[in-house]
C-alpha cells in the first residue's frame, strides 16, 4: 500500500462502527416517524450482534494466534480498542435515543409499563398470563450448578435473580432464567382504557411472576436484572473426507453452540458479587467486551413493535409494483429474446421474476434450468418453482451456497427437499463462497440469463433493494452457462468475454477500467467514474481509486456500509465524494458506470470491493447494454448523490453530515423520489 492510502486508510471493522452509527443516527431524526425511529434502533441491536459474533470474534481468534506477526498483532489490538471505545460511546447515545422515543410514544398514548407500574386489573392479567402461557417455560437453573454459562444459548436475554431469604436476609441465593421471547414474542399488551395501550416488556411480566415462579421456597426478596452474551459464531468443521459437505455443514453449525462468549452486556444495577459471578462463568477475555448497559437487552426485538394501530406513526406504504411486461399474457421468455428486461425491488415486485421461473418449469420447450442460490426464504416460491420444473422432466441444477452466514440451517433444509424432489444440488466449490447471482435457462428457442446484485430471496425483495437483469444476448447468456461450468470444475480456467468474474480476473478488469479513466483525465479527455455499492476495503483498489482523483477523474460513489476511503484530503481524495443513504429500504444495488472517453461503460453484480468478494469468492458483474437499463441504473446511482434527507456525506472519520438545504430549495428523498418516478411510468403505460 503506497504510503498515503496507508495514512488514509480506515481499517474496515472500525468503519463498519462508523456505518452502523449512521443507523442510529437516523433513529434520532424527528422528521422520521416514531415507530420506525424505535425500528432502526432494532437494526442498530441487531447489526452490533452480528458484528461482535463474526467480526470481532475473527479478531480475538487472531490474536490467540501463537505465531501472529507482531505488526499484525498491535493492529489489531489498536482496531479492536477502536471498537470498544466507539462502542461504549454510541452505547449511551444508543440508550439516550431509546427513552427519548419512549417519551414521544406516551404523547400518542403508546406507554412502555414495567412490573411496578401496574393498576390491579392488569396485575390480574398477569398472574392469569403465568399459567396459560409462561408456567412451565421458565424454570430457574441455580448458578452454583452452572461451571460455565457459555454453554447456553448466546444473544438470548437471560435474567439474572437475587433471592433474598426473608427470615435470614444473610442467606443469598442466585439463579438464571432464559426469557422465552421467540415462543411469546416480546411484547405483552395489558388491558388498558380506551385510547391507550401499554405495553410491558416480556422481562418484566416474568419480574412480576418471580415469587410464582420460585413457589415452594422459603419466603423471600425477588430481584431480576437482565443480562445476554454473544458468542463466537465461527463454526468449526470436521475435514474427513469421508464426510460429506451438508454433514460437515450442519455439524458446524451445532458447533456454534459451543462458540466462545465475546461480549456480555448487563444491568449496571446489578450487584457486584452477582456481576463477577456471571462474568466469572462466562470466562471472558480482558480484550472482550462487557459493557453496562440498561434495564433490557436485546432491542433487536424493537424491529418487531406492535403498531398499537397506530400506522400515521410509520412509513406510508409503498405498494410494490408490477411492470407490465410481467403480467402480459404473452410469453416473459419471448419478451427477453426480444429485448432486455430488469426489475428493481423493492420498488418492483419480486413475482416478475417468480414469473420468469414458473413459465420455465412449465414451457416444453425448456430443457433446463440452473441457478445459485445463497440465502433462501422460509416459504421459497423460489425453490417451490424448480421443484415443479423437476417434476415436468427438466435438467434442475441448483447451486446452494452451504456457508450464507446464519442461514445455513434453512439451506441445509431446502437442500434436502430439492434432492428429494429430482433438483441436483451442488454444494459449490470449498474454499470459495459462491455469492453471485445467476439464472440460466437452456431453450430449444433461444437461451436465456438472469444477473442479479442480490439474493433470489422474497424476504429481502421486500427490503432490499436490488436490480435483476434478464437477457438473450448470447456473449452473456454463454459467459453465464461457463460460470456454471467453472462451479463443476473449478480448477479449469475459462475465458469470459462478456461478464467480470471473481476470482478470475474480476479485480484486475476493474483496475484496468479505472487505469482508462487515469489515462483520459491526464490527456484532458472527460474522465468520471459514478458508482454504487455496499462496500470499499480493498487496499490495492482504494489505492487505485487515490491515484484516479489525482490525476482529476471525478469519482461519485452511493456506499451504504464499509468504507476505508477518506474522501476529500488534498493531494489524495480531493475529487472523491461518498454518500451513504440509510432509508425505509436496505440500499443493496451494486452499479458501476465509467466515463470511458465519453462512451460511459455499465455494470452491475454481486461484487463489492472488499479483498474477499475480489479474492476468495465467485461472484460476477454484467455488462449493460440495453440503453433503458443503463438510463435506469445512472439514475439510481445520480438520486442517491443527490439526496438531502437521507444521504450523507461520508468523511471516513465517523462524523458523517446530511448536507445543507439549498435556499428555495424542496428536500430531495432519493427512494421516494425513485418510487414515484417507477409508479408513473406504471400509470402511463396503463393509461395508454
Amino acid at each position: 500500500m503506497a504510503d498515503k492510502t496507508e495514512k488514509n486508510y480506515v481499517e474496515r471493522d472500525v468503519s463498519w462502527m462508523y456505518f452502523n452509527h449512521r443507523i442510529l443516527t437516523e433513529a434520532k431524526k424527528p422528521e422520521v416517524p416514531l415507530l420506525e425511529r424505535l425500528s432502526f434502533l432494532g437494526i442498530y441491536s441487531n447489526n452490533l450482534d452480528e458484528f461482535f459474533r463474526v467480526r470481532v470474534a475473527s479478531i480475538n481468534r487472531l490474536l490467540d494466534e501463537p505465531n501472529l506477526d507482531k505488526r499484525l498483532y498491535h493492529s489489531l489490538k489498536r482496531s479492536l480498542k477502536q471498537i470498544n471505545k466507539l462502542n461504549e460511546q454510541y452505547s449511551t447515545e444508543y440508550t439516550e435515543a431509546v427513552a427519548e422515543v419512549q417519551r414521544e410514544l406516551e404523547t400518542h398514548g403508546i406507554r412502555f409499563v414495567n412490573e411496578l407500574q401496574l393498576d390491579e386489573v392488569q396485575r390480574e392479567f398477569l398472574d392469569r398470563y403465568f399459567y396459560d402461557k409462561l408456567n412451565g417455560t421458565v424454570i430457574p437453573i441455580w448458578l452454583s450448578q452452572i461451571d460455565d454459562i457459555a454453554t447456553l444459548e448466546d444473544n438470548r436475554i437471560y435474567l439474572a435473580v437475587e433471592k433474598v431469604d426473608d427470615e435470614e436476609p444473610h442467606k443469598t441465593k442466585y439463579a438464571i432464567l432464559k426469557v422465552p421471547d421467540r415462543q411469546l414474542g416480546r411484547w405483552v399488551t395489558l388491558p388498558a382504557p380506551e385510547g391507550r395501550s401499554d405495553i410491558i416488556y416480556l422481562d418484566d411480566v416474568i419480574r412480576h411472576c418471580l415469587p410464582v415462579i420460585f413457589a415452594g421456597l422459603k419466603a423471600g426478596t425477588y430481584r431480576a436484572y437482565s443480562f445476554k452474551f454473544t458468542k463466537d459464531a465461527e463454526m468449526e468443521m470436521d475435514n474427513e473426507q469421508d464426510y460429506g459437505m451438508l454433514e460437515r455443514i450442519a455439524a458446524g453449525v451445532d458447533s456454534r453452540k459451543r462458540g466462545d462468549a465475546v461480549r456480555v452486556i448487563y444491568d449496571r444495577e446489578m450487584p457486584r458479587p452477582l456481576l463477577r459471578r456471571i462474568l466469572d462463568r462466562l470466562d471472558t477475555k480482558r480484550l472482550d467486551t462487557s459493557l453496562a448497559g440498561g434495564r433490557y437487552q436485546n432491542h433487536k426485538d424493537l424491529m418487531s413493535f406492535p403498531d398499537c394501530g397506530h400506522r400515521e406513526l410509520k412509513y406510508p406504504a409503498w405498494r410494490q409494483l408490477m411492470k407490465p411486461e410481467f403480467v402480459a399474457e404473452e410469453s416473459v421468455l419471448d419478451q427477453i429474446r426480444r429485448k432486455d428486461r430488469f426489475i428493481h425491488v423493492p420498488y418492483h415486485s419480486f413475482d416478475g421474476y417468480i414469473r420468469l421461473l414458473r413459465e420455465a418449469a412449465y414451457k416444453p420447450e425448456v430443457k433446463a434450468i440452473k441457478t445459485t442460490l445463497y440465502r433462501l426464504a422460509k416459504d421459497s416460491k423460489v425453490v417451490k418453482a424448480l421443484i415443479t420444473a423437476a417434476r415436468n422432466g427438466k435438467k434442475v441444477t441448483a447451486v446452494v451456497e452451504l456457508l450464507a452466514r446464519f442461514d445455513e440451517q434453512s439451506n441445509i433444509k431446502w437442500s434436502r427437499r430439492m434432492q428429494e424432489e429430482g433438483v441436483k444440488v451442488v454444494y459449490g466449490v470449498e474454499g470459495l463462497k459462491i455469492h453471485s447471482k445467476l439464472l440460466y435457462i437452456e431453450s430449444k428457442k433461444g437461451n436465456i440469463a438472469c444477473v442479479g446484485t442480490g439474493n433470489f430471496h422474497e424476504g429481502n425483495a421486500r427490503a432490499y433493494t436490488d436490480y435483476l437483469m434478464m437477457t438473450a444476448r448470447q456473449g452473456i447468456v454463454n459467459d453465464v452457462a461457463r460460470v456454471f461450468e467453472f462451479i463443476d470444475r473449478p480448477f479449469s480456467q475459462p475465458r469470459f468475454n462478456q461478464l467480470l468474474v471473481s476470482p478470475n480476473a474480476m479485480k484486475s478488469r476493474i483496475l484496468r477500467l479505472l487505469d482508462t479513466e487515469i489515462r483520459n483525465a491526464k490527456a484532458g479527455k472527460e474522465a468520471w467514474v459514478k458508482m454504487k455499492i455496499n462496500h470499499i476495503t480493498d487496499p490495492e483498489v482504494v489505492d487505485k481509486l487515490y491515484q484516479a482523483s489525482n490525476a482529476g477523474v471525478q469519482i461519485d460513489i452511493v456506499l451504504r456500509g464499509n468504507c476505508s476511503l477518506v474522501p476529500g484530503v488534498p493531494d489524495v481524495s480531493a475529487h472523491i465524494r461518498v454518500v451513504g443513504i440509510i432509508d425505509r429500504y436496505l440500499e443493496h444495488a451494486r452499479i458501476l458506470v465509467f466515463c470511458n472517453g465519453g462512451k460511459p461503460r455499465y455494470y452491475l453484480g454481486s461484487a463489492d470491493w472488499m479483498p474477499r468478494n475480489l479474492n476468495s469468492r465467485i461472484e460476477v458483474m454484467t455488462p449493460v447494454y440495453d440503453e433503458d437499463l443503463q438510463r435506469d441504473l445512472l439514475r439510481t446511482v445520480e438520486y442517491g448523490l443527490q439526496d438531502t434527507t437521507n444521504g450523507r456525506q461520508v468523511d471516513g472519520r465517523g462524523t458523517d453530515w446530511l448536507p445543507a438545504q439549498t435556499a428555495g430549495a424542496a428536500p430531495f428523498r432519493s427512494q421516494e423520489a425513485l418510487y414515484q418516478a417507477y409508479l408513473k411510468e406504471i400509470e402511463t403505460y396503463d393509461h395508454h
